[in-house]
């Protein structure tokens, strides 16, 4: 299992799950304070809402969802064997606990490769984006 993940900010989460529901036609996988996700089947895709007054509409991430910690390790080890630097991540997250390693582009987007490994009830902060 693969598929792109797309974290963005918003003003007010409640009103971009409305919209997005809408959009994709389907409803959120997950709801929490401040937080949404959604499980798009066609296109595929997890698309995250992170309530930010501050940066509505602006990029907050960007991931790819990989079936397990194997592919987490493989991602680490392929990424690093290119010359990117990775820091890798493990615990709650986005309310899940998740492995994940971090790399950024050449323009400051922040990219994850992660795995859910079981939901979570908090949002634990992270060094990084989270997600």
């Amino acid at each position: 299992m693969g598929r792109v993940q797309l974290a963005i900010n918003v003003r007010d989460v409640d009103e971009a799950i409305a919209f997005y529901s809408k959009l994709f036609d389907t409803e959120p996988a997950k709801v929490k304070p401040g937080y949404a996700n959604f499980a798009i089947a066609d296109p595929p895709l997890k698309l995250v809402l992170i309530q930010n007054e501050a940066a509505p509409g602006t990029l907050n991430h960007l991931g790819v969802e990989v079936a397990g910690r194997d592919e987490v390790a493989a991602a680490t080890k392929r990424l690093s064997a290119k010359g990117l630097a990775t820091v890798t991540e493990q615990g709650a997250c986005c309310y899940a606990e998740q492995d994940k390693v971090w790399v950024t582009d050449p323009g400051g987007a922040s990219w994850e490769v992660y795995t859910v490994l079981k939901d979570a009830e908090v949002m634990s902060p992270s060094g990084t984006a989270c997600c």
